[in-house]
């Protein structure tokens, strides 16, 4: 996602406050194939969470409204508080893949409070953008340490590794 149209929809969504963008992401996520029993049986939506210093900076949570979004898409649940970051943790951008993992150990928890619900749940997890999966891996933790029972993720974009070859716009809006 370094380049081209995607990579500036994530851009506007995340630091420029252009929440409209959220709904026609949705739409482009919620076209993918998953298999009917994943279908019938998640139970919702939830997004990865920020720290309480950047959703205060930014006002907002990019995968909340993402969520939000597919929520209306889909037509399941979103769960934004079964899920929460317990600490600050840097910015990802600039770290290596095991800096990430390093980084975002342990800064997930799924709260006592909502663990009844979690119980046997199938959780879809919603981010903007996946690069080494670190954040994910620990929500998925952290959720499956709290009940649920099976966790799928989904996000808009997903950073290029080296040596992926380059996709142009126009693939990207004819897929």
């Amino acid at each position: 996602m370094d380049d081209g149209t995607g990579a500036a929809l994530v851009h506007a969504l995340k630091y420029d406050g252009w929440h409209a963008v959220a709904k026609p992401m949705a739409r482009r996520m919620a076209r993918l194939d998953w298999p009917l029993d994943v279908m019938r049986e998640r139970s919702a939506l939830v997004p990865v969470p920020l720290s309480s210093t950047r959703r205060r900076e930014r006002g907002y949570n990019q995968a909340e409204q993402l969520a939000s979004a597919l929520s209306a898409e889909w037509r399941i649940p979103v769960w934004a508080d079964v899920l929460e970051r317990n600490r600050d943790t840097r910015s990802q951008v600039r770290l290596t893949p095991s800096e990430r993992a390093s980084n975002v150990a342990g800064a997930f928890v799924a709260p006592a409070r909502v663990r009844t619900r979690l119980w046997g749940a199938h959780i879809v997890l919603v981010d903007d953008v996946i690069t080494t999966a670190a954040t994910i891996n620990e929500c998925a933790q952290a959720l499956v340490d709290g009940g649920a029972r099976i966790i799928s993720c989904v996000t808009f974009g997903r950073a290029p590794e080296p040596g992926d070859r380059a996709v142009s716009d126009y693939d990207f809006i004819r897929n």
